[in-house]
């Protein structure tokens, strides 16, 4: 436990600095975009965050080369350097699109390309599901199903970048959740206590540590696409790296029971649960836009985050009932993960997901202040108030 700390701690560290000193240039050299119509802030603010947070990251995995206790990852170095490849390409484009404005189809022709890399050179695949043995019988099936898992939950976390601090901590509160699990998962099914799975997560708890500080409201810096790409795209690597720790047949019924067959697939639904909420908006979005005959990436301004908006909530308001909604979520599945085969102790989590749902509900549908009579309309004081791009 003590390296994946150090791990947080200078991945934390490193991060900050480099935000801020992009943070500066950016200003110095004015590396920003004019508001553009569709934009909710008003006032010009850079968006090149997503290049300090691959910085820190990729200091991180630099860092663990020379450490014995990750040294087993690197007996395999291929998927290292897939998942780097990927995650250069995906911040390059990021920061082109941040800057210029790209075609939506070559930003998705890119997380094609970067979710390829991991699969295809990386050979970081889903071949497996702990659920009876069950495994995927083609080589193609599980390239495809591993590249459109990526590419999905790359454009979940993109689609809720839209309030300071709104990924960051979301995806902070998600990755700390999923480091405590596959940490707890390989110990149950694995002889050591490392896996690439938890030095992602870990990494990930780090960045977003470091890079919020000055993305929290009123935000000096923007993550971007680079950033939120980024996020996505590591998210889904761990997780899909998790289904190689657990033993395929770890989730059989005839072995656990029916009356347990809940808790035990929480090893395999804890994964997506930690981004339920960009996969609801990210799916609501897909489906909202192609009713109206266009493209699912076409931006609009009604993602979760900005109904909560016009529902009265503050920015701030907002994006703290997204990081409650995501610890509550989170937390409840991982204390019937700890206590699966503690029946009291399970009932803790059900009981804690019950309350902290109902609370979550009263938070959301009770805004401080007026709905707003109109989409988009912002009361004075909050025009001034610079709130992320909508993606």
């Amino acid at each position: 436990m003590k390296q994946y700390i150090f791990t947080i701690l200078f991945t934390a560290s490193l991060t900050f600095v480099l935000t801020w000193a992009v943070w500066q240039l950016s200003m110095r050299f004015k590396l920003y975009p004019g508001i553009r119509e569709r934009d909710v802030h008003k006032t010009p603010t850079p968006r090149l965050g997503g290049v300090a947070m691959f910085f820190g990251i990729v200091a991180a995995f630099v860092v663990s080369r020379a450490n014995d206790f990750f040294n087993p990852f690197w007996f395999v170095p291929q998927q290292i350097y897939g998942i780097l490849g990927a995650m250069l390409l995906i911040v390059i484009v990021g920061v082109v699109d941040d800057l210029w404005d790209l075609d939506w189809l070559i930003k998705l022709g890119a997380q094609f390309l970067a979710a390829g890399l991991i699969a295809g050179v990386g050979g970081l695949q889903i071949y497996s599901l702990p659920i009876g043995g069950l495994t995927v019988g083609s080589s193609w099936v599980s390239f495809t199903l591993t590249v459109f898992s990526i590419v999905i939950v790359m454009n979940a976390v993109n689609f809720i970048d839209g309030l300071d601090g709104l990924v960051a901590g979301v995806c902070l509160i998600a990755n700390g959740v999923f480091f405590v699990y596959s940490y707890l998962l390989l110990r149950e099914f694995a002889t050591n206590n490392f896996s690439l799975a938890t030095f992602i997560a870990a990494v990930l708890v780090g960045a977003c540590l470091g890079f919020l500080p000055l993305n929290w409201s009123p935000a000096k810096l923007f993550m971007g696409d680079s950033g939120a790409l980024l996020l996505g795209l590591l998210m889904a690597t761990s997780a899909i790296a998790i289904t190689g720790a657990i033993p395929p047949g770890a989730l059989d019924p005839e072995d656990i029971g029916r009356s347990q067959l809940l808790g035990a697939f929480i090893p395999i639904v804890l994964p997506v649960v930690v981004v339920l909420l960009p996969l609801l908006d990210f799916g609501m979005a897909v489906l909202r836009r192609l009713r109206a005959g266009k493209s699912p990436f076409s931006p609009d301004r009604k993602h979760l985050h900005h109904r909560m908006l016009d529902m009265g909530h503050s920015d701030r308001d907002a994006v703290l009932i997204f990081y409650a909604w995501t610890a509550v979520i989170s937390f409840a599945v991982l204390l019937m993960f700890i206590a699966e085969r503690n029946q009291l102790s399970y009932w803790i989590g059900v009981v804690f997901a019950v309350i902290g749902a109902a609370a979550c509900l009263v938070l959301t549908f009770m805004p401080s202040r007026r709905p707003r009579r109109e989409a988009g309309s912002r009361a004075p004081d909050e025009i001034l108030t610079p709130v992320e791009e909508l993606p």
